[in-house]
């Protein structure tokens, strides 16, 4: 899509009547500042994709996420119930 000389010349005048003659300057000045750091970001991204390692699958681990709870079944000769574990040694209180 072309535009004509007349239409470009239309919306420099509108463009002179909204920001005034003493803001365009600075006002394209900011624009191209922001087109520089934009293309500069878009690099360096693609270039941190190409450099980065292809994702690992995640690694197993031997225990479950969640532990289901221990029972310490009683000896034949005890006349205890079975009782849960507390995860703590003998004689170690918790």
């Amino acid at each position: 899509m072309r535009i004509s000389p007349v239409a470009f010349l239309l919306l420099i005048v509108v463009a002179i009547a909204l920001f005034g003659g003493k803001r365009l300057p600075d006002l394209a000045r900011s624009l191209g500042k922001s087109m520089r750091i934009l293309k500069s970001e878009a690099k360096a991204m693609r270039r941190e994709g190409s450099d980065a390692p292809p994702p690992q699958p995640p690694a197993q681990d031997a225990r479950p996420a969640v532990e289901a709870p221990r029972t310490i079944k009683a000896a034949p000769g005890d006349s205890g119930a079975s009782r849960p574990s507390t995860g703590q040694g003998p004689g170690r209180q918790g």
